[in-house]
């Protein structure tokens, strides 16, 4: 089917720029109502200062084929998160997909910066940000994802559970919210599983978001100049990759088969058939390890 998703109802929390966005669109091409929220409207940006919006998610949603529906919301409230899934249950009556991609924490952390020199509040509000939303999302939505049997959770993160067993990511502060995510998924798992609904945790790739691409100095119609300086980011991808992703697992009928998992992008491209816009199928993960930090040349040869 070319929609079928159509009637099903999304919540994508943190949807106003990269993943978020690539996610909430793919749903909406897979015919959902997918509710957006963020902190950065037409009218208010967050800390972030950006341009993105939600209201433009929303927009992308419906001209993708589905019904984008924009709520402004800070996750960290837990009064705000509460009003939005009651407004989800009193216009729709049900929740099929809740995809966590709070994060907030980009100008937060610091590289390699070990924990007794990293700016301490700047530290634990990226922790509040990336792991203390998504439990407070979680309180109040599934509840209401329960109602119906099949519900979906995606807990959004960076690096699968093997990968960040076995490697430091970043700082103190990057790896433990990263880890804790990971943990949730397999935390919630156990809990939804016998309630007849499904928590995964996906990762992206290299992700050529927005803020990607302007810190690269390129846009997505010549991100390859890029590849000069960064060889390694030819493996990266767009957005929209990991948002076939979830739309893939969302219109599963055996999706419980992955309940509880850590999962890629990458991976699930190869187990139902999806492409990035380009038509490829890059596999960041294994690339990652079997090239990038095995000291090779950049070669994406076998890996999309």
């Amino acid at each position: 089917m070319s929609q079928p998703l159509k009637d099903k109802v999304a919540l994508v929390a943190g949807a106003t720029r990269g993943a978020g966005r690539g996610i909430a669109v793919e749903l909406g091409a897979a015919g959902a109502i997918v509710y957006v929220t963020g902190r950065s409207t037409r009218g208010r940006r967050s800390e972030y200062d950006r341009p993105e919006t939600i209201e433009d998610t929303a927009d992308l949603v419906t001209e993708a084929g589905g019904h984008g529906v924009a709520v402004p919301t800070d996750h960290l409230d837990p009064a705000q998160v509460r009003a939005l899934v009651d407004r989800i249950a009193d216009e729709q009556g049900r929740l099929d997909v809740l995809v966590n991609d709070i994060w907030g924490g980009e100008k937060l952390f610091a590289w390699d910066s070990p924990v007794w020199e990293h700016d301490l509040d700047k530290g634990l509000r990226l922790l509040r940000l990336a792991v203390e939303t998504h439990a407070i999302t979680n309180h109040h939505a599934l509840p209401l994802l329960l109602r119906h049997p099949g519900g979906l959770v995606v807990e959004m993160t960076d690096g699968t559970a093997e990968y960040n067993g076995a490697h430091y990511r970043n700082s103190f502060f990057y790896d433990l919210a990263k880890a804790s995510v990971l943990r949730m998924a397999f935390s919630l798992g156990h809990e939804l599983g016998p309630r007849g609904a499904t928590a995964v945790a996906l990762t992206p790739g290299w992700l050529r978001s927005e803020m990607m691409l302007e810190a690269f100095g390129v846009r997505e119609d010549n991100w390859r100049d890029a590849l000069e300086r960064v060889p390694h980011f030819a493996i990266s991808e767009t957005p929209r990759y990991v948002g076939r992703a979830v739309a893939a697992l969302a219109a599963d009928p055996e999706v419980a088969r992955w309940n509880g998992e850590s999962l890629s992008g990458g991976q699930l491209a190869q187990v139902y058939g999806f492409t990035d816009l380009d038509g490829s199928r890059p596999d960041a993960w294994r690339y990652l390890v079997e090239v990038q930090d095995a000291g090779k040349p950049a070669d994406t040869t076998g890996y999309r």
